[in-house]
């Protein structure tokens, strides 16, 4: 299995914050009203709070100095109205943007559910569902919280540290000046600390993807697992994988300790310098007691935007890196369909192979194709077996026809048509595929069965395909019938039962051409008899491609091709294939079962 591009050992090149940032916008777009309305709203907020130093200058020089209590009971009220309107803007900034952002979230997540659709299978065997799914949760969630806090407080502490920077120096150059001296290390230290903390966020996210594929597997393997006994080495490998998580975190930890170490005593020696010295000139007379205590309150007003910049930081780095993670997986090219002519519908031809060779994307350089210049002809309603060793190409071949795979050269044709050239969804109409490895959804097993028949199909094609598969006893005793529900994966039906609705699915549609590798080998002799011979009624109806490794499946076709190194070796009945070759004799006497 080749590795996937993204793993915790290697982090791609960061780019700049603000360009990848701004591949949100057009999420946000839709939402902006409510979004900007929210961020003037959090800034008046904020403002508000400025407010109070002055009204605070007033009471003292005012009201305190002339020994005034109505003065300074109505001092008082104007610094309660204004904590009520503070606390009062701040409750309707969250409520305008909660409803919003969650539509933002819930719509990245339908689009990155939808590409993944139409990404390639390609792409989908080069990576871990573990990171595909920590990117459609965490990471999402991350952006989310993101847009609704760090982005809006970053914008507002910014104006709220401007606005109160000229407030302090309009009430006292000298003053002010002093508690701006931090301002210039505390910029180097938040632009070293923003380059250090995007590493480590990348990596912690990765390794959460990794740890979540180890979760994933675990239980879906879990028969597995408690049939070897391995549980112990599953906890040990999971174990290992939080252990550096847990490490990583640390890291990340430490560094915002740091950061905000350092942001919170900077500032703070500077007050205690400015308290100092603002002290000695009112002891001097040079400065009135209510400019002092404004100066102080206003610095003091400022100290959570000062020393929430480490903090948001953090949150904002987390969030381009959630966001290059998403775009990672959005930006990964999708399956497309060439543009042609619209087809003219031809005489039947079945299906062919022209000169059509593979290699996989991610192959070593000089390594040879999977396929290497297959040339094959199904003709139409014929079904030809496709036998071979292990490692021979068989599944390969047979995926190249629904296009799961893109031939490397060569034409795949259907009744004369290249697949290249055909829509997707035309294509998948015309041919329908059963595998080894039966794969059923958490859903009822009809819900299974009529996902490759159109959405006209009801019960009587249900029941048609049930049949065929043999598989209507077994559907028949289960609590609800065709409605009861197979669980994840299927795994609460046996390997056969699997089989069987697989098969049922792909036969229930009528298609024009069947792709099938390997159907029956779950199924008991028994009940292959008996698949096998409605199945041979079904093939009638049908041009079909069937993967074979049993004689019995074998003689449900008309010819046999062997498939040998990536090439087709030899074509005839099975008859005349096992007097005129060796290696199929060979694969037909079971001597190869050790080599499957």
């Amino acid at each position: 299995m080749p590795e996937k591009p993204v793993t915790s050992e290697s982090v791609p090149v960061r780019r700049s914050a603000v360009r990848v940032l701004l591949r949100l916008w057009p999420y946000v777009r839709p939402v902006r009203g409510r979004f900007f309305t929210a961020a003037f709203v959090a800034v008046v907020a904020s403002c508000l709070a400025l407010v109070i130093p002055l009204v605070l200058k007033w009471l003292v020089d005012g009201p305190v100095a002339d020994r005034d209590p109505g003065g300074v009971w109505l001092g008082a009220l104007y610094l309660l109205l204004l904590g009520i309107a503070e606390a009062g803007l701040f409750g309707l900034r969250r409520w305008l943007v909660a409803r919003p952002l969650s539509s933002v979230e819930a719509r990245m997540r339908e689009n990155l559910y939808g590409r993944l659709q139409r990404l390639p299978i390609a792409f989908h065997d080069r990576w871990a569902s573990g990171q595909l799914l920590s990117r459609g949760t965490t990471d999402l969630m991350i952006v989310r919280m993101f847009l609704a806090f760090p982005l809006t407080f970053l914008v507002v502490n910014a104006v709220t540290i401007l606005a109160g920077c000229a407030l302090l120096l309009a009430q006292d150059r000298s003053l002010g000046l002093v508690l701006l001296t931090p301002v210039v290390p505390v910029v180097v230290l938040c632009s070293y600390f923003e380059r250090r903390y995007g590493v480590v966020a990348r990596r912690a996210q990765d390794q959460v993807g990794d740890l979540t594929t180890v979760v994933e597997e675990s239980v879906l393997g879990i028969r597995i697992v408690k049939g070897f006994g391995r549980h112990r080495s599953q906890a040990d490998a999971f174990r290992r994988l939080a252990v550096l998580l847990r490490s990583t975190e640390l890291s990340k930890a430490r560094l915002l300790a740091t950061i905000w170490a350092l942001i919170t005593v900077l500032p703070e020696l500077a007050i205690g310098a400015a308290l100092v010295l603002g002290s000695v000139r009112v002891a001097d007379g040079g400065l009135s007691a209510g400019t002092l205590v404004a100066f102080l309150s206003t610095a003091l007003a400022l100290r959570w935007p000062v020393e929430s910049i480490g903090f948001l930081l953090a949150m904002s780095q987390e969030a381009v890196t959630a966001t290059e993670r998403y775009f990672e997986v959005m930006d990964a090219e999708e399956e497309r369909d060439a543009v042609a002519p619209a087809a003219v519908p031809g005489a039947p031809d079945g299906l062919r192979f022209e000169g059509v060779s593979f290699r996989y994307p991610d192959a070593p350089d000089g390594a040879p194709p999977v396929l290497d210049s297959v040339d094959l002809h199904v003709r139409p309603g014929e079904t030809l077996a496709l036998v071979g060793a292990t490692g021979s190409g068989k599944t390969t071949l047979t995926a190249l026809v629904p296009r799961l795979h893109e031939a490397s050269a060569g034409r795949i044709l259907l009744d004369g048509e290249d697949v290249a050239l055909m829509e997707r969804e035309r294509l998948r109409t015309l041919v329908s595929v059963a595998f080894e490895e039966p794969t059923l959804f958490s859903a009822s097993v009809g819900e299974n069965v009529l996902m490759g028949a159109d959405a006209s199909a009801g019960t009587p094609e249900l029941d048609r395909a049930l049949g065929i598969a043999q598989a209507d006893g077994f559907v028949g005793r289960l609590p609800e019938g065709a409605g009861t529900r197979v669980g994840e994966q299927g795994l609460s039906l046996s390997g056969g039962q699997r089989q069987r609705l697989a098969l049922a699915r792909a036969v229930v549609g009528r298609p024009r051409f069947l792709v099938l590798d390997d159907p029956l080998s779950a199924l008991d002799v028994h009940t292959e008899a008996r698949v096998e011979a409605a199945l041979r009624e079904v093939l009638k109806e049908t041009t079909a491609l069937v993967v074979a490794h049993r004689p019995s499946t074998v003689m449900l076709a008309d010819r046999v091709a062997l498939l040998s190194g990536g090439r087709i070796a030899a074509v005839g009945t099975h008859q005349e294939l096992l007097r005129s070759s060796a290696e199929y004799a060979w694969l037909m006497s079971g001597e190869g079962d050790e080599e499957r």
